[in-house]
Order: structure tokens, then sequence, then C-alpha cells
């Protein structure tokens, strides 16, 4: 399923940093978003999967559509790395989770509490989340975060696998993930300072 951003515009803590963002991620590819520190790329993934209003601009699918990994793993410490697992599963509509413990090596780890687990392994867990979601389009933010090499080839092959499955993955990192795919400088759209008003568009803010 085709990712399509057009003329995107995004507000962080109510002030404009990126403006005029167009891209089209088709099926079975991935883009990578790159740019300094403070650039806006969480706040454009964030905008992309419905958890803030844009500021302008329109973002094709519906967010039904898209699953989104943050910089926090979002797991919950006094369940199983298993349970955490079919717990996300079920919200999602999907059971199976052994494809996921698999692709990220965690079948060792299933019955653990997430709370033993290390930063690493907690990454695992998070980023396992994204294959019980059964959603298409993936959007995340920094991945590869406390992985080490090992974990960091994990992830790539699990992005691969799913873009040859026909998903779509947006992902904001500074560093290699193991994934060959073009490129995206966010820093030529760095928005110029203006008032919010001066915006139009979906985001409610003219």
């Amino acid at each position: 399923m085709a990712l399509i951003l057009r003329d995107i515009a995004v507000a962080r803590g109510g002030v404009p940093v990126l403006e005029g963002v167009s891209a089209r991620i088709e099926t079975g590819q991935a883009l990578i978003l790159r740019g300094p520190n403070g650039i806006g790329k969480t706040s454009l993934l964030r905008a992309v999967a419905g958890l803030q209003p844009l500021l302008e601009g329109t973002v094709e699918p519906d967010t039904g559509q898209m699953a989104y990994g943050a910089h926090a793993d979002g797991i919950k410490a006094q369940m199983s790395v298993a349970e955490n697992l079919r717990f996300w599963a079920g919200l999602h509509g999907t059971s199976d989770i052994d494809a996921a413990l698999t692709a990220f090596s965690l079948d060792g780890l299933a019955g653990r509490l997430a709370a033993t687990l290390s930063a690493g392994q907690k990454r695992r867990v998070g980023l396992a989340r994204l294959l019980v979601t059964g959603r298409p389009i993936w959007l995340l933010d920094e991945p590869t975060v406390s992985l080490d090499t090992a974990s960091t080839a994990l992830f790539g092959q699990a992005v691969d696998a799913h873009l040859r499955r026909g998903g779509t993955a947006l992902i904001a990192t500074h560093v290699g993930c193991g994934i060959d795919a073009p490129v995206l400088d966010l820093a030529p759209y760095k928005a110029k300072p203006r008032d919010l008003a001066g915006f139009g568009g979906n985001g409610g803010f003219a």
C-alpha cells in the first residue's frame, strides 16, 4: 500500500518546524528520513500517524492502515514478553505472535517479565509489536536505538520481509539500519518563521 504525503507542514510546541514536505512511497518500498537534531522528524511522523494535527497538506491512506513505532517501547513492565505481544495483537484483531517472536529472536524470552529485560531486549519487543498489528504501513522513529549489531540486522530483515509482503515503511534515523532505501533530507523543508495563523489546510489552525 502506497503512502502519499502532499505539501505537509507540521509544528512542534506551537512553532512550525517543517513545510512543503511531499513524498510518495510505493508498495514494497521504504523511505529514510534524515536531518539535523530538532529538524522535525518526530513531529512529521506523529502528524502522518494522526497523533498530532497537520498544519497543511494531506496524507493518504487513513491512519487505520498505519503502525507507529516511537522512541518509547510502549511495553507493560509487569507483563511477560508473550503477554505484551498478545495484548497488542488483540487490540489489532490478530492472534499469531509466533512470527514476531522469531523475527526478533525473542522465543527464549517469551515468558520473561518485561521489567527484567535489558534496554536492547525491550527495544526488540517494542519492534516486534509492529508484526502483530497486521498494518501495511510502518512509521518508525529511530528504531535501532539501544540495539546491538546483531539486533539491528534482525530489524533490517524484518523490514525487508514486510516490504516483500507488500508493506511500506517510513523511517526516521540518524544511523544506518541495514535497509537499502532512498533518503529524504528534511533540512530543505525547514519552516520559515511565521505565525501559525498564516497556515491553512487540514490542520484547523487557519
